[in-house]
């Protein structure tokens, strides 16, 4: 390919980014987009080059740029419910700004985009997984007797919960993951919480899915867990754990969380420990942790 074959995909791009970039990911949403003849890129490797190339231009020029995920599916039906021509530039244009609103996105900061791919891969499950449960407990109504909305009140006991994990939680990096199990599926959410000279440092978006997934679990009475890793340095990695009870967390004994760590989820075989980690029962929540009276539904 010639340079200015180059510079006329690159102009071709710039013309589809109004600040936000709707971004194919894989190769398999790449040759869907290719049915459309205004789509001109015919390789999934060079058009992510290409796209690489025009975001470090635009942040170059001061030019702030956000990047969401573009799913060929979505775009055919917001073109059928907008009465948009799917095979336009102008459509993909106006599709990508409702992504900016409504879709994961992640800002484009100078790393490399494979990188920048897998945040916005991450993003996009968080976003999933976050309007899945959030779905599930709004199905779950009022409570019969006093009127209060289920979904909500469980949320409100997540927070506070995970308010109070963090604040009895040794000092260092800390990795919580909460897995909720039934029908018709599992769902996992994670958070990254360090704590930096006394400061919780948190992702609001991360913690926004980990307390509904949390919220989830509290409410649904469901099978699931909570484990907490703390790190720091020159030291052994602590690990915590619970299981979830209607309203409340039950701590794990340190035999428990060895246990879970240390067995195969699918075999049940055992596997070898981890050097360096201590698996430990968890600080006291103390009436925070307990379970709250239960609802009638």
């Amino acid at each position: 390919m010639t340079s200015t074959d180059h510079r006329t995909l690159r102009r071709v791009l710039r013309r589809e980014i109004t600040g936000t970039i709707g971004l194919l990911t894989d190769e398999h949403d790449f040759r869907a987009m290719r049915r459309y003849r205004s789509f001109v890129f015919d390789d999934h490797t060079v058009y992510l080059r290409h796209m690489e190339a025009v975001l470090r231009t635009r942040a170059l020029r001061g030019s702030h740029t956000t990047v969401a995920l573009f799913d060929p599916a979505d775009y055919a039906e917001f073109c059928e419910r907008t009465g948009l021509d799917p095979d336009s530039r102008t459509s993909r244009t106006r599709f990508t700004a409702e992504l900016a609103s409504t879709g994961p996105t992640v800002p484009y900061d100078g790393r490399p985009l494979a990188d920048l791919l897998a945040g916005l891969v991450d993003e996009a499950v968080r976003q999933a997984t976050r309007e899945y449960a959030t779905t599930l407990l709004a199905r779950l109504g009022a409570c019969v007797s006093c009127g209060e909305d289920l979904g909500r009140a469980a949320f409100t006991r997540a927070s506070q919960l995970l308010v109070r994990i963090l604040d009895t939680a040794p000092p260092g990096e800390r990795h919580l993951v909460c897995s909720v199990s039934g029908p018709p599926e599992t769902v996992v959410a994670a958070l990254h919480a360090d704590d930096i000279s006394g400061q919780v440092e948190l992702d609001q978006s991360e913690a926004l899915e980990f307390t509904t997934v949390l919220a989830l679990g509290l409410a649904t009475a469901s099978p699931g867990g909570l484990v907490m890793r703390t790190s720091r340095p020159g030291t052994p990695d602590r690990v915590h754990g619970w299981r979830l009870r209607a309203y409340g967390l039950e701590p794990l004994t340190a035999g428990e969380v060895f246990d879970a760590y240390c067995t195969d989820a699918e075999s049940g075989d055992l596997i070898a420990p981890e050097s360096n980690v201590d698996y430990c029962e968890p600080p006291d929540l103390g009436e925070e942790g307990g379970p709250s009276p239960a609802h009638d539904h």
